[in-house]
C-alpha cells in the first residue's frame, strides 16, 4: 500500500502550516520581532516544503513496518 502524490501533497501543505505557525512563534518570542519572525518562517516554508515533500516520497517506497507489506507477504506464501 502506498499513498498517492496527491496526498503526500496535502500532507506536506498542511504539515507546513502548522511547523511553520510554530517557526513564527518561537522567533517571534526569541527576537522579539514579529517581522523577523515572519522572515524567518518565511524562508522556512519553502526549504521546509520541498524536503517534508521528497522524504515523504522516500518513505512511501519503502516496504519496512507497513501492514500491507504483511499481508502482501502471506498472499504471496499461498501462491
Amino acid at each position: 500500500m502506498s499513498d498517492k502524490k496527491t496526498r503526500s501533497i496535502i500532507k506536506t501543505l498542511t504539515w507546513r502550516v502548522t511547523a511553520s505557525l510554530d517557526t513564527f512563534l518561537i522567533s517571534w518570542i526569541i527576537t522579539g520581532s514579529y517581522i523577523l519572525g515572519g522572515s524567518i518562517a518565511g524562508v522556512e516554508i519553502l526549504t521546509k516544503m520541498f524536503l517534508y515533500y521528497f522524504h515523504e516520497r522516500i518513505w512511501n517506497k519503502l516496504t519496512w513496518g507497513t501492514k500491507g507489506n504483511e499481508n502482501s507477504r502471506r498472499l504471496l506464501k499461498k501462491k
